[in-house]
């Protein structure tokens, strides 16, 4: 297709290949062949840059006028605005056909005007005309339109609002600054009294020593809860080593640095994750309760929420040897060690079921429904302290049968009781949910005596149930054990020989009854391990007096006396002592 061009400063007409064909003045223009008829001028720029910024009216400043090559074409402008300049196209185009995706729809006009379009490259102005000649040489832009009184009353309230905003931002950094200094002033008294306060000795009373349990044998060197406010800023902790993984959440080893120095003392740190704040909360309001600070509880420092991480955080101290799943696997234990586990394992979980203070003073009794060697820690001086509150129950004299009945059928499959795999907990009697503690309790006892040296043959570590069972069993196959076939983890006759271990067993036995009315409280047990060094001294004792008694007084009779006489004794004497305990 050709395209004619004419130019007013030498009044030639040029072809598209630019080609001279023929001079041609105005007056003269009809000598030209009727082969090439003239149309309509317009303007015929390619894109050219343009100081007109797209307000008011502009002038194109084209210096090339074309004549159109079909009668149907009109003049088109076309004004875009780049990164940083203006341009403008000028041309003839058939408004019929789609000009870079937009269809003419202003032609019939001896202007110019304007118009907003959308095209394949972006935003641009369009205008088209056909009524004069050089039509798209002018070229009107709308005018802006002025901001309607909405817009102007909404500026004013802005205006008037934004002195008020600036003194509330004033106000809520004054407060923000405040709690930030009061929380340095707090955390420095707090490593004060650290180095003020001396360990505390010998039995409790109903001072602060009654109400504040410290955990002076702790490895970690923090003090009780609430010395920490987590409600202002995060603590300065650094996560160090992934130590332990549960359903939850997980536990890492952490740095918690000091304020006022370089120093800083290691700390365990449970991260849940946010799907999991039902159990978070459970957990922190559990050991939120200052009753329950005992030696033989894990010490709880503070939680926190992290929102930044989308985590929800509970400090509390560390203790380096893991659990007591972990150090059975490591480890035989000894006579001494096992005593020494157990007694603290029972003390600990009398301590969760004990609905006072040694003190005398009302507590509320907590059972912990997960009881299993995982979530038990084994501290420095091989005592054991109670973790993993995330299942526990308040047994808040507030709570309905209704809610007790919501708590569901919680805890880990191998270590339920019968009457939790069967679901017939009696409600109406809160002692039913301790009782569960005390089956699991037993089955974690067996499992510690498993690996004690005297029993004789020690076999490698196995969960109660081994394998009889899979490694993760399911609430059903744990009900094919314990409910149809009564089974419990088998005690071998070797074990029986060493008093000590016989009374353990025999206490093991009497704690995962089937009847949950025949268990022995959690007291009884700690009592009766805590009594069994002191009845084989007796024994012992008596066997040295017999062996005193002068050759002419005994009796020329050889009677053979089986050693489970001696064992049966025993149980006798502790089993008394214990039923008297628990009258008291």
């Amino acid at each position: 297709m050709h395209r004619w061009i004419y130019t007013k400063e030498t009044n030639l007409i040029y072809c598209s290949r630019k080609s001279l064909l023929h001079s041609h003045f105005r007056g003269i223009s009809k000598r030209m062949p009727a082969l090439y008829p003239l149309h309509l001028l317009c303007k015929f720029c390619d894109v050219e840059p343009t100081s007109c910024s797209g307000t008011g009216t502009c002038m194109t400043n084209c210096s090339i006028t074309s004549i159109c090559s079909l009668q149907t074409e009109v003049c088109v402008s076309i004004w875009r605005k780049n990164e940083s300049s203006y341009s403008i196209e000028t041309l003839c185009h058939d408004p019929a056909k789609p000009l870079y995706g937009v269809m003419l729809d202003d032609y019939n006009s001896s202007t110019c005007d304007m118009e907003e379009k959308n095209t394949t490259s972006g935003m641009a102005y369009f205008c088209s005309c056909s009524q004069e000649e050089e039509c798209n040489e002018k070229l009107h832009f709308p005018p802006i339109a002025d901001p309607t009184p909405d817009r102007q009353f909404l500026s004013v309230i802005l205006v008037s609002l934004l002195p008020l905003l600036l003194v509330g931002i004033v106000i809520v950094g004054m407060f923000y600054w405040y709690r930030v200094s009061r929380q340095r002033m707090l955390n420095q008294e707090w490593e004060s009294s650290i180095k003020k306060r001396k360990p505390k000795n010998g039995g409790l009373d109903c001072s602060e020593s009654c109400a504040i349990m410290m955990d002076n044998g702790s490895d970690s060197s923090s003090t009780h809860a609430n010395n920490l406010n987590h409600n202002t800023e995060p603590l300065p902790i650094d996560l160090d080593l992934l130590v332990g993984k549960g359903r939850f959440a997980q536990v890492y080893k952490a740095k918690l640095k000091q304020t006022t120095s370089d120093q800083f003392e290691t700390v365990a740190v449970k991260i849940f994750p946010y799907e999991e704040y039902a159990s978070w909360k459970n957990e922190k309001d559990i050991f939120s309760d200052t009753d329950l600070r005992h030696e033989n509880i894990l010490h709880f420092l503070t939680a926190e929420e992290r929102k930044v991480e989308r985590q929800y955080w509970l400090i509390t101290a560390f203790h380096p040897r893991g659990n007591l799943q972990e150090h059975l696997t490591r480890h035989m234990i000894s006579w001494d060690e096992l005593r020494v586990l157990g007694s603290s394992l029972a003390r600990g979980v009398a301590h969760l079921h004990s609905d006072h203070l040694p003190c005398g003073r009302p507590k509320v009794p907590i059972v912990h429904r997960d009881l299993k060697s995982s979530n038990i820690l084994v501290r420095n001086d091989l005592t054991c302290c109670l973790c993993d509150f995330g299942l526990g129950l308040r047994l808040d004299s507030s709570l309905s049968v209704d809610d007790l009945a919501n708590s569901g059928q919680v805890g880990t499959a191998r270590y339920m009781a019968p009457e939790v795999l069967e679901a017939r907990l009696n409600l109406e009697n809160i002692e039913s949910f301790k009782q569960t503690d005390i089956y699991s309790m037993a089955l974690v006892l067996w499992e510690m005596t498993s690996r004690c040296e005297a029993i004789g043959e020690v076999k490698d570590y196995e969960p109660a149930y081994g394998s009889k069972v899979r490694e993760h069993p399911c609430v059903e196959s744990m009900k094919d054990n314990v409910l149809r076939d009564r089974g419990r983890p088998e005690i071998p006759d070797s074990w029986l020989r060493h008093q000590g271990v016989a009374v353990i067993c025999a206490t093991i036995k009497e704690c995962w009854d089937h009847d949950p009315e025949a268990r022995l409280t959690a007291h009884c047990v700690a009592e009766r391990i805590s009594d069994i060094e002191d009845e084989m001294e007796k024994l012992s004792s008596r066997s040295s007096s017999a062996e005193k008694i002068p050759e002419e007084l005994k009796i020329p009779i050889e009677v053979q006396i089986p050693e489970e006489v001696k064992i049966t004794e025993l149980q006798d004497i502790i089993a008394v002592d214990c039923s008297v305990s628990d009258e008291k």
